[in-house]
Order: C-alpha cells, then structure tokens, then sequence
C-alpha cells in the first residue's frame, strides 16, 4: 500500500465525521472532530449522507483560463460535485475523476449538462492551470480546475470545513525531491438548493453516482 492509500483512508473517515458535524472551521489535526454520526441514507441516494447539510461556502480562485472563479457564485442553482486532490497523485484522484467521468457518460444528457464538476489542486506548487487543465482532460472537458496560491487553497478547504492538505515526504523509490500530498478523499455532492446532499467516498461506483445524480439535480 502507498503512502497515499495509508492517507486517503485515514482521511476519508476523518472528513465523513467533520462534515457531518457540519464543521466549517480550520481542522489540522482530522482526527479530533465531533463525534456526529451519519444518519440512514434515502433509499434514492448511495453516498454518505450528513446530520447537516451545510449550504456552499464562498472562495475566490482561479480556473485553468486564469479568471477568477467564486466557488458559491459561479455554481449557484448548479448541480455540484467538487473534489480536492492533485494531478500527481497515484491512485485517489485519478479513479475518482474517472470514476465521475463514467457516471456522466452513463447519464440522460439533459441531466449531465446540469451537473458542475469542480477539481480544486491541493498541490499549486506543481499544478499550474496549463499542467490542471490538460490533466483534467483525460476525463472530461468540461471538468471545471481551480488552483491559488498555497494560502489560498488552504483558506478554501477551511472553508469546505476539510483538514488542510499537506506535503509529505514519498519513497525513495520515487526518486529525489518527491513528494505526496495528504489530503479530503471523498467528492462532495451539492443539490441545486445549494447545500451539500451527500458524499461519495472511495469505493462508491460510477453506477451508484450516476444513479444518484437525477436525483440531485431533480432536488
């Protein structure tokens, strides 16, 4: 197992319970959160459903064309799925961007033309909007990147109510100077209200994201 696999599963529980307490404050130690537990699902939904259901938080940064882009403006009354990762990353990031690129492809296109996908890089330092936008390509187009300053894509997840993202030290066998990004591994889901409707952790199927996605946009 990587480094990065040790992480995404720490992690990935850690966020569940940070956003299900509805947590919208900086979290450097995931691990301390509340003790909310995830109430039972809707029968029509396949991820983790949250005691709260926080509405979008608002932070500027810019897309792959340079603009600026406000999280909660530029998507607002817009189905939302967002994710937090880095293009150097071996195994979390790609599956889930390609695993989102499959539940679109598999969805009625009047209802995939109403969904937002939102890739924000928690590695700036190597994911300028030239290497983010041709990364995001492999998977779909259409996939909105974002990327800052190291500040603030920090200020972003804190405002996400996630664990700030952090360098780590990867394998030798990676070669000198390499390095990991530990960071939230789950997409987060908004409904067109607004608000966050579930999370799609590891392991969730294009299949169950796709079957979920009428639904969020019907809501």
């Amino acid at each position: 197992m990587t480094p990065h696999a040790l992480v995404r599963s720490r992690v990935a529980v850690a966020a569940v319970v940070l956003l299900a307490a509805g947590a919208a404050t900086s979290c450097s130690n995931a691990s301390s959160g509340g003790r909310a537990e995830a109430t039972t699902k809707p029968a029509a939904l396949h991820g983790v459903i949250p005691d709260s259901h926080t509405p979008k938080p608002s932070f500027q940064l810019l897309d792959t064309s340079g603009r600026g882009f406000d999280f909660a403006a530029d998507t607002q009354g817009r189905t939302t799925l967002v994710y937090f990762g880095y293009t150097h990353c071996p195994d979390e990031c790609p599956t889930a961007m390609a695993d989102v690129a499959t539940a679109l492809r598999h969805t009625d296109p009047a209802v995939a033309k109403q969904v937002d996908v939102v890739f924000v890089t928690t590695d700036p330092w190597r994911d300028n909007r030239t290497v983010l936008r041709k990364w995001l390509d492999r998977f779909n187009p259409s996939f909105i990147g974002l990327t800052g300053t190291p500040s603030q894509v920090a200020g972003a997840e804190v405002a996400m109510g996630m664990p700030i993202s952090k360098r780590e030290a990867a394998p030798k066998r990676y070669g000198s100077g390499k390095y990991a990004v530990s960071h939230f591994a789950a997409v987060l889901a908004y409904g067109r209200d607004g608000r966050v409707a579930e999370l799609f952790p590891s392991g969730i199927t294009p299949a169950d994201i796709a079957a979920d996605l009428p639904v969020l946009v019907k809501g």
